[in-house]
């Protein structure tokens, strides 16, 4: 007899916290991607990049892998400016949004 959903997950519980962190992974991957795309429509290699915002190629390719914890604020505005854009940081809570910069 086939087991039921309901019977499987029973026996294999879902790690919420894996699964998060994979999300997380997921999401960073994508947002990573879109940075490189930006950097690559404004004509600019990592190097150039780098070069015009003050930083090693290193912290450039850190960012578009989604590494922003070890980024200063500014760096990432820096980058984003450099490829045509902006930054804005918002305090969120529950269903409020309060734009900080």
């Amino acid at each position: 007899m086939a087991m039921s959903l309901k019977d499987f997950l029973a026996e294999h519980p879902v790690d919420r916290d894996r699964v998060d962190a994979h999300k997380e992974r997921m999401l960073a991957e994508v947002r990573a991607h879109r940075l490189r795309e930006l950097r690559e429509q404004a004509g600019l290699t990592q190097a150039q990049l780098a070069e015009r915002i003050g930083v090693g190629q290193r912290q450039v390719s850190k960012i578009e892998h989604g590494d922003l914890d070890s980024a200063k604020v500014g760096t990432i505005r820096s980058y984003l400016e450099a490829v045509g854009g902006g930054l804005a940081l918002e305090y969120v809570t529950g269903d409020q949004r309060i734009q900080v910069a």
